[in-house]
């Protein structure tokens, strides 16, 4: 049987923070032919509310330290005031999308961090996603829009990492689908200089990486993008790219991971 096509696009950065970007965004992924998921982050708005509400930002190897007044600010910025924008703006275009956080329906399971290095605190690491309740919404033409909040099925919320949201729906989709991961963000893709649009890498190896990150030509929060990239293609994603919102629709001219 033909595998159906699935598109899973990853937004952030900018394209969170200024209307005019995530207006173009939408507009693009609205244009999508095919089943299709939304993913976003939106850290930068959320450290301009930590900042107005005095609360310290922690940030370590690209990830938010999450303590327990943090994990309150970032679920209400996350799964409520982003989330929803998103949603009606979708709805506005026509695309009948259903805003959740990963609780929601038990969409995505987690168990909090630990590692003996850094206690990131309420920050969850993904067990297993529920894709045959997000199958169920995308076979009733619901397009499923999910912010970076889980849950551990112990009544505990979990910030965590939205690329690697995008890249665990993604491989949890591989037996059913044609799937296509799309980290989508301010720039064109990756680039060997960021001031440079036509400096953008059109391929990408694994083994490109230790240099690159040596270099600092990969750092930040390029990291999880490109970590969770190449954990979804080696899991058999049939195409994973880093793009911008000029070539969204056309992954030809993106970074695409191989």
């Amino acid at each position: 049987m033909k595998k159906e096509d699935l598109t899973i696009v990853k937004i952030g950065g900018k394209l969170i923070n200024e209307e005019d970007k995530l207006n173009k965004v939408l507009d693009i992924f609205s244009e999508i032919d095919g089943q299709k998921i939304l993913v976003h982050g939106g850290g930068r708005e959320a450290t301009t509310m930590a900042e107005k509400l005095g609360i310290e930002t922690k940030m370590i190897q690209g990830r938010r330290i999450t303590d327990a007044e943090t994990i309150k600010l970032v679920t209400m910025v996350y799964a409520g005031g982003i989330n929803k924008r998103i949603v009606a703006q979708l709805q506005k275009r026509d695309i009948d999308a259903i805003g959740l956080s990963g609780a929601d329906a038990n969409i995505i399971q987690s168990h909090k961090r630990i590692t003996d290095e850094i206690d990131f605190g309420f920050v969850g690491d993904i067990d297993k996603v529920n894709d045959a309740r997000l199958m169920m919404m995308l076979n009733i033409g619901l397009v499923p829009v999910l912010s970076p909040i889980t849950h551990d099925k112990k009544g505990l919320l979990l910030n965590t990492n939205a690329d690697t949201i995008a890249a665990m729906i993604s491989m949890a989709f591989v037996s059913t689908h044609n799937v296509h991961l799309k980290f989508c963000f301010e720039f064109p893709g990756v680039m060997y200089d960021m001031n440079d649009p036509l400096s953008i890498i059109p391929e990408l190896t694994e083994s490109q990486i230790p240099e690159m990150v040596q270099n600092g030509t990969i750092s930040k929060g390029m990291l999880p993008k490109i970590k969770n990239g190449f954990n979804a293609k080696s899991s058999g994603v049939e195409q994973v790219s880093i793009c911008g919102i000029s070539n969204l629709l056309d992954s030809e001219t993106a970074t695409t991971l191989i």
